[in-house]
């Protein structure tokens, strides 16, 4: 199953999110999205803590996918450094599920 990684990102609104979650999917760059909004956030922005309502988004690709989507997250994101980690998944897990997320995400 080591054949997925999650991207962790955030987005200033539920409404961005949606914008990246569509430029990466729509590309099939990801299989799928999930928006989690209403996240509070705190984080040091220019020498200054600064808090914040933020929405995840958490985007499932392949290895081999992560830098095209994180450049596609980088186009249609607002922020000038946005969040994007690259989470390796392990063992375990619906192999039916794997087998989807693989079948719909590009072949370059």
């Amino acid at each position: 199953m080591s054949d997925i990684v999650l991207l962790y990102c955030t987005a200033a609104s539920l409404a961005e999110a949606e914008k990246v979650a569509e430029a990466v999917v729509g590309q099939r760059l990801a299989a799928c999205a999930n928006i989690i909004p209403g996240m509070r956030s705190l984080y040091w922005w220019q020498g200054k803590l600064e808090r914040g309502e933020e929405a995840v988004l958490i985007l499932k690709t392949r290895p081999d996918l992560v830098e095209a989507a994180t450049a596609a997250i980088r186009a249609a994101h607002s922020y000038s450094v946005p969040c994007v980690l690259a989470i390796s998944v392990g063992e375990g897990g619906n192999e039916d599920y794997v087998a989807w997320l693989l079948g719909e995400t590009r072949r370059d």
